[in-house]
């Protein structure tokens, strides 16, 4: 490994992987402190809807925003409104000023997706992308399980307000790191006003992208739908754990860390691994056991079988996801990629509050368990699907990796 050559990926992984724990702490944090100022459960689910509702209203234009812009400011600055806004929270006395710095830091966290994949891409040599999204991997995985811990112990040591304090200092070290990182070479002569004419003219060369490019959109929203699945069930885990399956909260919590520790370890061999595997066998190898884990876990009836189910999942998803996104890197236009990255947010968003409601009736129209089982074996049919496109001959190079 050319360490040189590494200098900056490495500390642009620093940077998001501090952000990483900064977001587990926060969704420790945030989640009492609702509960502790309203004593509402609904209260607390509102917290859920936040994200896709406000991506929904702010993918319209962020794509717009950012692709004519500095990405390295544009996420500089959403570290830095973040940490702002969470350092002030706890002096927010009443549920309607909570909320709008909620929606407030919902906003800037949708401005970061399709910043921080433009700015990788570019800061990113083509053939270092796979080994650099499988350690991203690796620290996502990671701050999934040791944020929780700290902003758990944090909160027992000291307060929530301390804790929001300290985590409002994850966010800011994050925008620090990225000062010293250089600015992309090429950016736009002359930035447009934001307007709705400017966002509808975007929204047609995005189109027009999709178009010409069918095999690569059409890969990439496979991908949302096999995400949907995932998502649709994930928001009903609790409740299919407890009441379905009988753990109680304690397993539950068990649980999620040993699927944690399947993540990691995942990560881990995957970083290690990542130059010797091709992104179609990231994908394909990830996918596959992906939805043989949502199998076992739609009818497991026991601690251990569901476990199994989450180990599986939690080892083979990040395979999955670093493959998925470095042929995105690979294959969407930089100049392009704020715009197609927000409209591709915006039809995830749109389709995960729609896939929630749909799943809340079904559950109590065919039963919950019967619910998880038609998901996890419809994901499968999809994966199946999916797959043979995936290994279609004609479209290889697009998954080619090096230069």
């Amino acid at each position: 490994m050319n360490l040189q050559k590494w200098k900056n990926p490495s500390l642009l992984l620093t940077s998001i992987g501090i952000a990483n724990i900064g977001d587990f702490i926060y969704l420790v944090a945030i989640n009492i402190l609702v509960f502790q100022m309203t004593g509402s459960a609904a209260a607390v689910a509102a917290l859920w809807l936040i994200g896709p509702l406000t991506n929904i209203f702010a993918k319209f234009w962020t794509g717009s925003f950012i692709d004519y812009r500095s990405k390295r400011k544009v996420m500089m600055s959403t570290y830095a409104i973040r940490g702002i806004f969470i350092f002030i929270l706890p002096f927010m006395d009443n549920l309607f000023l909570l909320y709008s710095v909620l929606i407030i830091l919902s906003i800037a966290k949708a401005f970061f997706n399709p910043a921080s994949m433009t700015y990788i891409t570019i800061v990113v040599p083509k053939k270092m992308r796979k080994r650099f999204n499988s350690i991203r991997a690796f620290a996502s995985s990671g701050a999934f399980i040791i944020g929780p811990s700290i902003g758990g112990a944090l909160i027992y040591a000291t307060s929530i307000d301390v804790t929001l304090w300290i985590n409002a200092i994850f966010f800011l070290l994050s925008a620090g790191l990225l000062w010293s990182l250089p600015e992309e070479r090429k950016r736009a002569e002359q930035i447009p006003q934001l307007t709705i004419k400017q966002v509808m003219k975007d929204f047609t060369v995005v189109q027009n992208f999709m178009k010409h490019n069918r095999y690569v959109t059409g890969i990439y929203l496979g991908f949302i739908v096999v995400l949907l699945c995932t998502f649709a069930m994930d928001a009903q885990e609790v409740v299919f754990t407890q009441q379905e399956v009988g753990l109680s909260e304690v397993d539950y919590t068990l649980l999620i860390s040993i699927t944690g520790i399947g993540s990691v370890t995942g990560a881990i061999l995957l970083s290690i691994i990542s130059n010797k595997l091709s992104l179609r066998m990231m994908i394909v190898v990830g996918l596959t056991f992906v939805a043989i884990g949502y199998i076992i876990y739609a009818f497991s009836w026991s601690f251990i079988s569901i476990t199994i189910g989450f180990i599986i999942l939690g080892f083979f998803l990040v395979f999955l996801n670093a493959g998925m996104m470095t042929f995105y890197q690979n294959n969407i236009p930089i100049d392009l990629m704020g715009r197609v990255t927000s409209i591709f947010d915006l039809i995830q968003s749109t389709l995960q509050v729609l896939i929630v409601l749909a799943v809340g009736l079904l559950a109590d129209i065919i039963s919950l368990r019967g619910t998880i089982v038609s998901l996890s074996i419809s994901m499968f049919i999809l994966s199946i699907m999916y797959m043979f496109f995936v290994l279609k001959p004609t479209h290889v190079k697009l998954y080619q990796d090096a230069s």
